[in-house]
């Protein structure tokens, strides 16, 4: 989804217009499901590398205020929505992770001119079936940082959690996978335009839009599996009564189709 506004073109950006853009792109990322409504809250900013030098030493407190900003406009929609909201419960606007990840980039190939701003914008750090994710300037023009070029810079820059539960290692129609399972539950399947999932699954429909989920006990740290599919689920060639939760092994192979195995392994 490629976005954009005509605006008069200035000489030197500031940390307001990119807070201002920010907000901007995160109203236009809205994804609408069931029951509530995602918004992006990873975003990749690309200025010109002189406005980059000139805000480098103010990028920490930048990206403090656009976080504080995001979340009150987050705040002001959800107070929003259960005032005016009619037939059936309001929908809550929220972030799929814990917090905003904003990182500044100088473009050194220079396809931001100075004075503007583009911003690349995702979901979650698992690119979601169905969204494309969302990018926007602040000078009327077509974005022109590549999506390998925003992955790339990304996957230099996450600040990580240390600490990685268990590994989950599969094969889909996109190619060799790896997933690092770094929370206590993990919601698995193909996924959709109104069905979140962590982990989507590029396949067929064999699989569930929402397909079996792993949750961690934190003060044990094992493992139990609960199929939601309409296909069925094996753990370790046994198939598993849908709705049930059982245990998981350290080491397990998970199938969720004939064609697609999960390999799991639990990390002390």
């Amino acid at each position: 989804m490629a976005q954009s506004e005509t605006k008069r073109p200035q000489t030197r950006i500031s940390g307001q217009t990119i807070i201002n853009e920010l907000i901007r792109n995160m109203e236009l990322g809205r994804l609408e499901m069931g029951y509530s409504i995602l918004l992006p809250c990873i975003f990749s900013v690309y200025v010109h590398p002189d406005d980059f030098a000139r805000l480098a030493a103010v990028e920490d407190l930048i990206r403090e205020d656009a976080g504080r900003a995001l979340t009150a406009r987050m705040a002001e929609w959800n107070g929003k929505s259960s005032r005016f909201w009619r037939g059936g419960p309001p929908k809550v606007y929220r972030i799929a992770q814990s917090d905003w990840w904003i990182e500044l980039f100088a473009d050194t190939e220079m396809s931001v001119p100075p004075g503007d701003v583009e911003i690349h914008s995702e979901l979650n750090e698992v690119a979601q079936p169905g969204y494309r994710g969302v990018k926007t300037t602040l000078i009327g023009r077509e974005p022109s940082v590549t999506a390998a070029r925003v992955a790339r810079d990304r996957g230099s820059t996450r600040r990580q959690p240390d600490k990685v539960f268990a590994v989950i290692r599969y094969q889909d129609d996109s190619g060799p996978q790896t997933y690092f399972v770094k929370q206590n539950e993990v919601s698995i399947g193909r996924g959709g335009d109104d069905v979140w999932v962590d982990l989507p699954l590029h396949t067929n429909d064999e699989v569930s839009r929402e397909h079996l989920t792993l949750r961690r006990n934190p003060a044990t740290g094992a493992f139990t599996i609960v199929d939601n599919s309409r296909n069925g689920t094996w753990l370790n060639g046994r198939k598993l009564a849908r709705g049930a939760e059982e245990a998981v092994p350290g080491r397990a192979e998970i199938a969720v189709s004939q064609g697609l195995k999960l390999s799991f392994e639990a990390r002390k």
